[in-house]
């Protein structure tokens, strides 16, 4: 079993059909779990109301919480998320909460210097103080640590510097398929069918070992060594696609760890996952070693 820090935001998804919570952190952080490591979250909630059920969830689900920052003065954070007829969600993320202000104290420090991988994004680089604790983690992490960096641009929250700094520290770097032609080319838009283009592009330009380019529907590539392995993606209903990135990510880093399979099945096996998530609502169903992903090699 593998130590893994999950790094950066925590909140509740106000979906409209209910709270869930939620933040690409502890999406990763649950499934993760799931897959049988030990996680440590390191984020902020607020003493409040939404802050003591969040924990109350989080413990539930069997994961640490003496990573966390409790902040007396800043709240719990939330996201206002509308979900369109195809499923796809948009975020408006609120500013001055919990999440934003993340300590390392020594019980941080303790778990970091003895794990097997750091997983961490870019939204909650948004403020100077949480892009110091970050520096101070990847600085304490054991070399052979993996650092896996989960690029997350939304606006006004892109800072592009930022991720061109953290991006060579990275062992792995995801985004999708939008933030790689971005990144690669300075176009906005996906440019579908250019995938391993542009994690060519950013490997070498990043000097990045790994390069995982997801595209929704459509599957996802990941580039090591100058080897690409796509995985095309497979038809399911669409219940919502929040968190199926992050359920992704989770399987993803969970078979690279584990050293059992190759690059090509962990891509696949990270694709079914996700395709299971978003055939169900909100980030983080329940599932067993039946689910997609999970069961044995």
């Amino acid at each position: 079993m593998s130590t893994v820090l999950s790094f950066g935001e925590i909140l509740w998804d106000f979906l409209p059909d209910g709270l869930f919570a939620g933040g690409a952190p502890l999406n990763s952080a649950y499934h993760l779990h799931r897959h049988g490591h030990h996680v440590h979250l390191v984020s902020g909630v607020g003493k409040d109301l939404l802050g003591d059920e969040l924990v109350r969830r989080i413990r539930a689900w069997g994961l640490d919480t003496e990573t966390l920052t409790f902040h007396q003065g800043l709240p719990t954070g939330y996201v206002r998320a509308e979900v369109s007829t195809k499923g796809d969600a948009h975020y408006d993320i609120v500013s001055s909460v919990a999440w934003d202000q993340i300590l390392v104290d020594e019980d941080v420090v303790r778990a970091a210097v003895s794990a097997d991988a750091l997983v961490f994004g870019s939204l909650a680089q948004r403020t100077p103080v949480n892009r110091a604790a970050l520096d101070r983690l990847l600085t304490v992490l054991p070399d052979t640590a993996w650092r896996v960096f989960d690029v997350n641009l939304r606006a006004p929250y892109d800072d592009l510097d930022r991720v061109g700094e953290l991006a060579p520290q990275a062992t792995l770097l995801k985004l999708n398929a939008e933030e790689a032609n971005r990144l690669a080319t300075g176009h906005d838009a996906e440019d579908p069918g250019n995938e391993e283009s542009h994690a060519r592009t950013l490997a070498e330009r990043l000097a990045c070992p790994m390069i995982c380019v997801t595209a929704g529907a459509r599957g996802a590539g990941l580039l090591r060594d100058g080897k690409w392995h796509w995985e095309p993606g497979r038809d399911v209903v669409v219940a919502d696609t929040v968190g199926a990135g992050d359920s992704f990510l989770a399987a993803l880093v969970s078979h690279l760890l584990s050293e059992k399979l190759s690059d090509g099945e962990c891509v696949t096996r990270a694709c079914r996952l996700g395709e299971w998530v978003a055939s169900k609502r909100g980030a983080t169903p329940a599932y067993d070693s039946s689910t997609p992903s999970t069961s044995s090699p």
